[in-house]
């Protein structure tokens, strides 16, 4: 996470007057003792209040008024969706999820929450839609068999030696009879839901019931492969189990992710690794290849992630031999496409998504299988990740793979042909001298910032030149081998990709296409604030070059501004239901930030509350008297701030920061302070290990304090004691200098748009969200949210950042953090 983007009102007394799409963010700023209300009345920070404020002067209570007791904030879905779902499936779905229902009596430590069979009837109601739309078009309807619901002895349906259904073929029943006319039609969107479900809902119950019973060929992607694999080993198989389902579950990752045979063979073969560590850790994987079932390379822990031989010994869409492999046979990513294929929930990333999606755009392979219903859980991270893929990359790390398999290909199969060693080596040299042309700095520009003489460009012909050789003596060889004619394939597909950044058009050019674009842009332009519920409009066509330099690498971006049209064309397909959730999707319950990124409809979305009581679990602390986020002096007053807070916690204590910098500043500090006063405190710090092993370590320490920057704001789940006080420095505001963003904002302002309010706000309290999630996991969790950075309370825009967190208590006072711990620690 990088600098945060000061909005031009934070810092500029002159700054123009508010659109009218942000007309509502423009309430009365309160002075230095106190913030806006829920209700447009100041509540009193030093003191505390609850969310929904009190009167000023019930220091320390909630008011009388706020009602205990989660209740759902729904948007346009309930009445128009929830109403439509079959009396049946509603009423099972109230059985299921009751007090004495199968979940109930199946799972240890079960509770009942209104908010999850709420959602698992929105869920239900969106397939039923869909499935409703799959009838009309012709496509058959799918439902689950029946299960002995209510048996005493109700047993799991029989499965064969490999885990599949001895039953699939009874798998499917007939079309359902009695569906509704007048039930929402799947272009008006009823297919389609976004949900966003506060932590402790049980949002992963919540769809998978449903899924099970009506969902038919069901996709679920997650945000991680963690989360994916908690989903296939944890949680399918609970609800599975506990329903008495005959479904059967594939998990399918990307190819990476598996052992390739022929390259663990070329790998033993060669004989030649970097460092004894290597060659132990090859013998390992050696061993491993001989009893796995999956090739899966996370069964495998005792070889770490980061191992560089796992790159050697796992094919890429590049240097895959396909058919042609001599091992294709027993290809176990192909054995887990199978798989996919036939199983009836398919559990997936959402990498692996986005990527089928742009396979079958090129027509060259299809990864997914086509389903009934899409489930996208962590659905917030679906517009980074579509980002990635709808675009195109073109790294240096390709071409130093092609030179080395070109090597060990012509070396295997022609060496008499060329000097292949001499061949590979001026292409790794060639490659290596793009990212020598930056510096030591690792940065981030637009194409257009580096002008037309910057010396990349003349890098990257060498690097032509280079590889042009190399495709010469691959031309010659290519029928010696298939592996060879592989790698010339890989040659003169990075030649036309390295084309089009070496002959960009001329300015002449350039200019006319920008005017186009501009001209076209005003007549065409739509209103300041969309209509809501609708996405605004976006030009599919319109993209930015920019190029990304890290510490060995150079990688050259051609990204789109918007995906939204690009993925509304791939859900335009055969009807199906598209369920989007997780527990930050919305701005105070507004999710056409979200919608617009998506191309969906904000009509069709709901929140529904945590089953936390937040009011008591919690209190959010803003300290007084801090320096604005860009002083040079910030990150010190964090420190300063931080420390009696973390005193008082005795330790338990994650530390997120928005920058790199401000994390080793911290840590750095904090040892020196923690060794001065004498703290039993651990110090950990995001890069010392991996993040596994340091969450690991805080847990079992229990008073430690952990240090980090954009990894541990979200996907971090430490429940219990050990997490008591979260620290967050500044609102997580994305870089102005980042180029995507730049060219977005412009967009955006040549749309007649507010850039901050339609794309900084929203998207600055959904990272918040995130980071202030961490904070309570459990309903007997208890801690201290600080946020440091004051523009929370003194700008227009702060009331409407606090009133998206959980309804904590507030205070700007430390006294009543010190009070909160004490209390605590009472109990």
């Amino acid at each position: 996470m990088s600098e945060p983007h000061p909005d031009p009102r934070a810092s500029d007394p002159h700054a123009p007057e508010l659109h009218a799409d942000e007309r509502h963010l423009a309430i009365p700023a309160a002075n230095d003792a106190g913030v806006a209300g829920a209700h447009g009345k100041v509540v009193a920070l030093g003191e505390t209040a609850s969310h929904d404020a009190a009167e000023p002067g019930d220091a320390g209570h909630a008011s009388p008024a706020l009602p205990k007791g989660p209740t759902s904030r729904v948007s346009g879905l309930a009445s128009a969706v929830l109403g439509q779902l079959q009396p049946a499936h509603e009423a099972e779905l109230e059985r299921i999820f009751s007090d004495t229902g199968l979940l109930a009596r199946r799972i240890d430590g079960y509770r009942v929450r209104a908010s999850q069979l709420e959602m698992a009837r929105a869920v239900a109601a969106a397939m039923e839609a869909s499935s409703q739309a799959q009838a009309r078009a012709g496509l058959g309807d799918l439902e689950r068999p029946a299960r002995a619901l209510d048996a005493a002895d109700a047993r799991t349906p029989r499965r064969d030696d490999r885990g599949e259904r001895a039953d699939h073929a009874d798998a499917r029943a007939k079309p359902r009879d009695g569906a509704s006319d007048d039930a929402i039609s799947i272009e008006d969107g009823g297919n389609t839901l976004i949900v966003e479900a506060g932590t402790g809902t049980g949002k992963t119950y919540a769809y998978l019931v449903p899924a099970m019973l009506w969902g038919g060929k069901v996709i679920v992607s997650t945000g991680t492969k963690h989360l994916q694999d908690q989903l296939f080993q944890r949680d399918i198989p609970t609800v599975r189990d506990t329903l008495v389902v005959p479904v059967s579950v594939a998990m399918l990752k990307g190819r990476a992710n598996y052992l390739c045979h022929y390259y663990l063979q070329r790998a033993t073969d060669n004989g030649r690794l970097p460092s004894r560590q290597d060659a132990a850790h090859l013998q390992e994987i050696v061993r491993f290849s001989r009893v796995t079932r999956t090739g899966d390379k996370a069964e495998l822990a005792s070889v770490p992630e980061t191992s560089p031989v796992w790159g050697m010994v796992t094919s890429t869409r590049d240097n895959c031999l396909g058919q042609e492999c001599p091992q294709y046979k027993d290809c176990f990513v192909m054995k887990a496409r199978k798989e996919a294929q036939q199983a009836d929930i398919v559990v997936v990333n959402h990498h692996l998504f986005f990527a089928d999606i742009m396979l079958r755009d090129t027509g060259m392979a299809e990864l997914l299988p086509t389903a009934n219903t899409v489930i996208f859980d962590e659905a917030h991270q679906l517009p980074e990740t579509a980002t990635l893929f709808f675009g195109d990359t073109l790294s240096t790390t390709q071409f130093l793979e092609l030179a080395r398999d070109c090597v060990a290909e012509g070396l295997k199969h022609a060496r008499d042909a060329t000097d292949w060693v001499t061949l590979g080596a001026a292409l790794e040299r060639a490659t290596r001298d793009v990212r020598l042309v930056f510096g030591p700095e690792i940065a981030r520009m637009s194409i257009a910032q580096l002008g037309d003489v910057h010396p990349l460009f003349d890098a990257l012909e060498h690097v032509r030149d280079e590889l042009d050789a190399l495709s010469r003596a691959l031309g010659g060889a290519s029928e010696r081998a298939e592996s060879i004619a592989n790698c010339l394939r890989r040659a003169r597909e990075l030649r036309e990709t390295l084309d089009g950044w070496i002959d960009l058009p001329d300015d002449a050019t350039a200019q006319a296409a920008q005017a186009r674009a501009e001209r076209d842009a005003r007549d065409d332009r739509p209103s300041r604030a969309p209509e809501a519920g609708k996405p605004a409009s976006a030009d599919p066509n319109e993209k930015v070059r920019w190029v990304e330099v890290f510490s060995h690498t150079v990688q050259l971006h051609e990204t789109p501004l918007s995906v939204a049209p690009i993925f509304a064309k791939q859900r335009a397909g055969t009807p199906r239901a598209w369920i989007f959730t997780s527990a930050t999707l919305s701005v105070k319950g507004d999710f056409n930030h979200y919608a617009a990124q998506m191309g969906l409809s904000a009509k069709r979305s709901m929140t529904l509350p945590s089953p936390f009581d937040y009011d008591e679990q919690g209190l959010l602390y803003v300290p007084r008297d801090m320096p604005q986020p860009q002083s040079p002096a910030f990150t010190d007053a964090v420190f300063n701030a931080a420390l009696p807070a973390i005193e008082s916690a005795r330790g338990g204590t994650f530390v997120l920061c928005t920058t790199l910098r401000a994390v080793d500043r911290m840590a750095s500090k904090l040892r020196d302070v923690c060794a001065a006063r004498g703290w039993d405190y651990p110090v950990l710090v995001q890069g010392d290990a991996s993040r596994t092993e340091l969450l690991d370590r805080f847990r079992a320490h229990g008073n430690a304090i952990l240090i980090g920057s954009q990894s541990f704001w979200e996907g971090v789940d430490v429940r219990g004691d050990a997490l008591r006080l979260v620290v967050i420095d500044k609102l997580p505001f994305a870089p102005p200098d980042d180029p995507v963003l730049a060219a977005r904002l412009d967009a955006l302002t040549k749309k007649g748009l507010s850039p901050f309010a339609v794309h900084q706000l929203p998207q600055a309290v959904i990272t918040l969200k995130q980071g202030a999630g961490r904070l309570i996991r459990a309903e007997t969790d208890r801690g201290v949210l600080m946020i440091c950075d004051s523009r929370i309370v003194d700008k227009p825009y702060g009331r409407r950042i606090w009133q998206s967190l959980p309804p904590f208590k507030r205070t700007r006072d430390v006294e009543m953090v010190h009070a909160f711990f004490d209390e605590h620690r009472q109990r």
